[in-house]
């Protein structure tokens, strides 16, 4: 099986080498000498993982699953160079593909464990879906919403109603007495006697006709989380097995399993990942690594935030505890830190973070689009706008972030050095008297010119970060909107949030009774253009400094 390619393969033989400085750097420490072993990606290295890409997406099997894609240009012995091409876990559900590198010794000796487990896993994988599918589910949200509007249908015509007696207990008390007046008065109190029994009898078959529904949908999802711990527990076991059994090799010759390497633990699919199967090979074959670059290909992953054709670096969680021991027995390269790239979490600069405004007791900052504003649960999410900053100002560990952008979104981000003046500008946000601007561009054209939408916003808890809009369950939302302008098949919007949801400028954009089309480059919602980035930009910020008792109009140019 071939697993060495010739450049040519990926690049044109008179591809021009760049001495460019490296986009990323993969490092770690030697765990015996302690030296900073560093292994870039490099103008070639991206240029050959663009050539991989141009593979994959001539072949449709490619496409139907998302998944982590590598390169490692070698040098062999005779100075020749070579690439190895490796995938993430499995592809189309095998672990070893002609052409593409073989998985880290080990999993042979857990593979029927593995093929039982992967059945079970599927089995429980589809009765999820079917679960999640399940018909009740849409009856539920149609009949809730037909009630809704029967409900405020009746509302607005007793609220009539009430008016019209009002006016009609003035009139007769101003032209009626004694018995007539009573028996009068009697009428309209009957008749607002009625109208009540009339909501509680709709109110009382709305629960009938829901609540039946409703525990129906409720023991589905008991179900469903019950197999999503079954899956958990599965997976964790398999994955025990397949650590203790793992063996990964440096180019030192040393050999550690991946429990000796991650005592406390390692998260599923470590030692799968593409950087230690493509190192451990070239350590294994006694190949010199050179360069190495790693992307996502096929489908767009919620949970991770990944998008096609996009570069990567090692995951913090899986990847990176893992690099000093790999990369032990490399050369130290001798490159300055400046020289570094500030894509970079474990070197960032100032330039990483524009600085918009900064005070004694607070800071402004252009937050770029696609780093957190703060760090994650998850290891592989520690990179943020409030970890940089804490890494780089004298007093950074005390930042407080006053507010959130969501890390596909840029621009203004507010955090607070002290907790008397977080908590001053963190009352100003709960009480509305923040006023924000964003700019954005839809995926297509929006018909209204201005306006105000106003549709509440609900998460799913079993489809997060997901918000959607609902009637019954959704936080009020208000968003006014003003197009800027429309550009062959986009429009330019200014937005201004009236309140502060979890993605409500993109929800308010893209569902049919806001502006109907998402914004560009949101596949969280449904846009499929090929585009960078999310073009939600925040543009501008007004307040009153709590210190100075003044207001700051804070600006970011809009990068698109």
């Amino acid at each position: 099986m071939v697993v060495l390619h010739a450049l040519s393969d990926f690049i044109d033989c008179y591809f021009a080498v760049s001495d460019s400085t490296p986009s990323y750097s993969y490092g770690g420490r030697c765990l015996e000498s302690g030296d900073r072993l560093k292994l870039p990606r490099t103008s070639m290295s991206e240029a050959i993982a663009h050539g991989l890409m141009q593979q994959l997406a001539n072949n449709d099997c490619y496409s139907h699953e998302g998944k982590m894609y590598g390169i490692l240009l070698v040098e062999l012995p005779n100075g020749e160079q070579r690439v190895l091409k490796a995938f993430s876990g499995l592809l189309n559900g095998s672990s070893v593909v002609e052409d593409w590198i073989p998985p880290i010794p080990g999993r042979d000796e857990v593979v029927l464990e593995e093929t039982r487990t992967l059945v079970q896993l599927d089995a429980i994988k589809q009765e999820i879906l079917s679960l999640k599918q399940l018909s009740e589910r849409q009856q539920y949200e149609t009949l809730a919403d037909e009630f809704e509007q029967q409900l405020q249908a009746m509302s607005d015509r007793h609220r009539h109603c009430k008016h019209q007696r009002q006016q009609k207990r003035q009139q007769i008390c101003n032209t009626l007495t004694s018995e007539a007046l009573t028996i009068a008065l009697e009428q309209l109190d009957e008749e607002s006697r009625q109208q009540g029994i009339e909501r509680r009898q709709l109110k009382h078959q709305q629960n009938e006709v829901l609540q039946p529904l409703q525990q129906l949908i409720a023991a589905t999802d008991g179900r469903i989380s019950e197999l999503k711990q079954q899956r958990k527990a599965l997976s964790r076991q398999l994955q025990a097995q397949m650590h203790a059994s793992y063996s990964l090799t440096n180019f030192l010759g040393r050999s550690r399993s991946l429990q000796q390497l991650m005592p406390e633990g390692s998260p599923t699919g470590t030692g799968d990942c593409c950087a230690p199967k493509l190192l451990h090979y070239a350590a294994t074959h006694n190949l010199k690594p050179l360069a190495m670059a790693e992307f996502w290909w096929g489908a767009f992953s919620v949970n991770q935030d990944k998008i096609q054709g996009e570069f990567y670096g090692a995951c913090a969680e899986r990847c990176q505890p893992l690099m000093g021991f790999l990369l032990s027995g490399l050369k130290p390269i001798s490159i300055p830190d400046k020289d570094f790239p500030t894509t970079s979490p474990l070197f960032p600069t100032k330039a990483d973070i524009p600085i918009l405004y900064e005070d004694q007791w607070l800071i402004a900052v252009n937050k770029p689009a696609g780093l957190l504003s703060v760090p994650g649960r998850y290891r592989d999410r520690q990179d943020s706008v409030l970890s940089r900053l804490r890494h780089l100002l004298p007093d950074g560990m005390a930042l407080a972030p006053v507010h959130r952008l969501d890390r596909e979104t840029s621009g203004i981000l507010l955090l607070a050095r002290d907790r008397q003046t977080h908590r001053q500008l963190s009352q100003q946000f709960q009480q509305r008297q923040v006023y924000k601007v964003y700019e954005a561009i839809l995926s297509g054209v929006a018909i209204a010119e201005q306006g105000v939408i106003d549709l509440p916003l609900w998460g799913d808890p079993e489809n997060r970060p997901y918000q959607k809009v609902d009637w019954q369950r959704g936080k009020p939302s208000l968003t006014q909107f003003q197009v800027m302008a429309r550009e062959q098949d986009y429009t330019r919007v200014e937005f201004t949030p009236l309140t502060g949801r979890t993605h409500q400028l993109r929800v308010h954009a893209v569902d049919v009774r806001g502006l109907g089309v998402s914004i560009l480059g949101d596949r969280l919602y449904g846009c499929d253009a090929v585009t960078t980035r999310l073009h939600l930009h925040a543009r501008e910020l007004y307040f009153e400094h709590p210190q100075l008792e003044k207001i700051l109009h804070l600006q970011a140019t809009t990068p698109f």
